[in-house]
C-alpha cells in the first residue's frame, strides 16, 4: 500500500527526516511512535503533500504509483486521507458541506453517518467552530468515513479525548479499516474480519489508541530516522518502562 525508500525531508533549511523507509503492507495497521520533535507529524505531513516540506531524497510510492510530487488533492483522489491532529476551523463551510465534498461521487448518507459518530447535533454547524477536542477527532473521522480512503494518516487520534470518545473513535477507526474490534478487556475478544484491504499509520504519542484498535507493526522515529520496527505492544512497553533513548539503543 505504501512503500517509502531513502526519505530526506527538508523544512526551510534545516533536515527533519533521515533515510526514512518505511512498508506498510495492504491491510495492515502501522503505529509511528516518537518523542516530540523526532519528525512524525512531518513524516505524516509529507506523505500527504503538504507544502513547506521539500523532499531532496527518495521516493514515496502509493498503490504502486509514484506520489512523490503530486499535489494534495490528487493523493486523496488516489486513496490517500488523513485525521489532523488540530485542524482549523473553516468559517463559512457547514460540516454537511465537507463531508459531502470527502464523499466525492459516493452515494453516502450524511445523516446516517453524524449519527453513529454521535455527531449529529453539531452536523450543521461551521467546520470545527467552538467543538470540543474529542467533537473535532468525530467530526474528522466523519469525513474520512465519506472519503473511504485506502490509507489512513491518523495524527494523534486520543489527543484531547475523554476516556467515552476514545472507544467510540477506536471502533470508528477499525470500521473505516474494516477490521476486526480489539478492545482492552478482561472478556474474550472476539475478532471479524471483513474484505477490502485498508491500511493505516498511526502516530501516538500516550499510546492509549492501542486499547482500542488492532495494530500489526510499530516504528519508532527518533531525531528524524525510524531506528526499529517491531510489535507494536513491545515497543510502548520498551518506551514506558525505560524512555526512548534507551528503547533506540536496545532494539536497534
Amino acid at each position: 500500500m505504501l512503500i517509502i525508500e531513502e526519505l530526506k525531508v527538508e523544512i526551510g533549511d534545516r533536515e527533519i527526516l533521515q533515510n526514512v523507509n518505511l512498508h506498510v503492507p495492504p491491510g495492515e495497521t502501522h503505529i509511528l511512535f516518537g518523542p516530540n520533535g523526532s519528525g512524525k507529524t512531518s513524516l505524516m505531513m509529507t506523505i500527504m503533500g503538504f507544502s513547506g516540506y521539500k523532499v531532496t531524497r527518495g521516493k514515496i510510492i502509493f498503490k504502486g504509483e509514484d506520489i512523490t510530487y503530486m499535489p494534495i488533492h490528487e493523493r486523496a483522489r488516489l486513496g490517500v486521507g488523513v485525521l489532523f491532529q488540530r485542524p482549523p476551523t473553516i468559517n463559512g463551510l457547514s460540516t454537511r458541506r465537507m463531508v459531502e465534498i470527502c464523499a466525492g461521487r459516493k452515494n453516502v448518507n450524511v445523516d446516517a453517518l453524524s449519527r453513529k459518530l454521535k455527531f449529529d447535533a453539531f452536523i450543521e454547524r461551521d467546520v470545527n467552530h467552538n467543538l470540543s477536542g474529542g467533537e473535532i477527532k468525530r467530526s474528522e473521522l466523519l469525513q474520512l468515513s465519506a472519503q473511504q480512503p485506502d490509507l489512513l494518516l491518523l495524527d494523534e487520534p486520543e489527543s484531547g479525548v475523554d476516556l467515552e470518545s476514545i472507544a467510540l473513535l477506536g471502533d470508528s477507526i477499525n470500521n473505516l479499516l474494516n477490521r476486526g474490534i480489539q478492545k482492552a478487556s478482561p472478556c474474550h475478544r472476539s475478532v471479524v474480519m471483513t474484505a477490502m484491504p485498508k491500511s493505516a499509520l498511526v502516530i501516538t504519542h500516550t499510546g492509549h489508541i492501542l486499547d482500542y484498535i488492532t495494530a500489526d507493526r510499530g516504528q519508532v522515529l527518533y531525531k528524524g530516522q525510524l531506528r526499529c520496527s517491531r510489535n507494536a505492544r513491545e515497543i510502548l512497553k520498551w518506551i514506558r518502562e525505560y524512555g526512548y533513548e534507551e528503547c533506540v539503543e536496545c532494539t536497534a
